[in-house]
């Protein structure tokens, strides 16, 4: 049976980003930077041997981001492309995506090395990379 999808989702934060960007930045260095992600308390079992893991995938909220344009150009290249083309954090329902390097965990902590992403921006999910699945077995 074909139900229509519900209109609205809503989301709860399962913790935030701490770290030194309170803008935006668009360039290589936030990519070498060390960015915490502070998980809610009681989440914290949810991390049970997330450090089986060199790289995590981190889905965060743009927060900041209220308006978007279905065109726009892209900054890594200038080309105009539509929104689902580039990686802009001005779209219609506002997730970023990054993969990061899991430096270490300090209980609800995640110290993290590659986040894109500004201080006390809302984390939605973390989903280990897992380079088999990702890259596909030839």
């Amino acid at each position: 049976m074909n139900e229509k999808p519900p209109e609205t989702i809503e989301m709860e934060p399962i913790g935030y980003v701490e770290n030194d960007y309170l803008e935006p930045v668009f360039n290589e260095k936030v990519y070498q930077t060390v960015s915490k992600i502070i998980l809610k308390e009681e989440l914290v079992d949810g991390l049970q041997r997330i450090e089986d893991f060199e790289k995590l995938y981190i889905l965060f909220h743009f927060s900041k981001s209220k308006d978007y344009k279905l065109v726009q150009r892209r900054r890594y290249d200038g080309n105009i492309s539509g929104v689902f083309a580039c990686r802009t954090p001005h779209r219609p329902n506002g997730i970023g995506l990054t993969r990061v390097e899991l430096m270490k965990v300090e209980g609800n902590v995640l110290h993290v090395k590659g986040l894109d992403a500004i201080n006390g921006t809302p984390v939605l999910d973390i989903k280990p990379y897992i380079k088999k699945i990702e890259e596909g077995s030839d």
